[in-house]
């Protein structure tokens, strides 16, 4: 995908012309990496902001125990990096490629230029933070009070809002992550996620193929775990 048909799909990004979109894809370098690799790390002091040109990404932390907890997956059209650039401390979180990835990337200095530039993208890049901050809330809400069943029905549901797309009621995930990083999302064991796929496949909510999974009535699916 080329720069400007990519930052047309950044949600901060959508309501700016295409000249004004040009003129900020001019200052974006792309980046790969390769799956498995570090991107950001946490503590480093923060100079970059990223976009999700291709690929996906998650972000991590480690609990006092050393156990990674993952805090979201983001996929193509997602950004992230951005917190550090705004309050200049290091970052608060790991970022590892899931698969090989391509990034747009963009110096701190020009991300703040933009800011100013165009307020528009400020108002959006609010409403962003503050809709992740709600899904924190949720993720902490059910890893607390809620049974291990329904917290990976939870964390499925937004694993297909983060990376899946949605067609006649049912939602598709075509590089659904490793077994062992939903449990890290949902806070319990590899084992526990096998045998609640199963359940899930055996009451017919659920289908896996390799690594694709299709969620049936995702709306049926949400209201179940939610």
């Amino acid at each position: 995908m080329d720069k400007l048909s990519l930052l047309q799909s950044v949600p901060i990004f959508s309501e700016l012309s295409p000249s004004d979109l040009n003129k900020i894809a001019e200052r974006m370098i792309r980046r790969a990496y390769t799956k498995g690799q570090m991107i950001l790390l946490e503590d480093d002091l923060g100079q970059t902001f990223f976009v999700i040109a291709e690929g996906s990404v998650k972000i991590t932390r480690l609990s006092d125990a050393g156990r990674e907890v993952i805090l979201a997956m983001l996929g193509e059209s997602d950004f992230f990096g951005e917190m550090s650039l705004l309050d200049g401390a290091g970052r608060s979180a790991n970022v590892v490629a899931l698969e090989a990835s391509e990034v747009l990337t963009l110096a701190r200095n020009d991300f703040l230029d933009i800011l100013q530039q165009y307020p528009k993208i400020s108002i959006s890049l609010l409403e962003e933070l503050t809709q992740r901050i709600r899904k924190s809330d949720q993720q902490i809400e059910s890893l607390s009070l809620s049974d291990v069943e329904q917290r990976i029905g939870i964390t499925l549901i937004r694993l297909a809002e983060e990376l899946g797309t949605i067609k006649q009621g049912s939602v598709k995930i075509k590089n659904l992550p490793y077994q062992q990083d939903i449990a890290n999302m949902a806070g319990t064991s590899r084992e526990t996620v096998s045998r609640t796929f199963k359940l899930l496949e055996e009451k017919g909510l659920v289908t896996r193929e390799g690594r694709k999974l299709t969620i049936y009535n995702f709306n049926q699916f949400t209201k179940t775990f939610s």
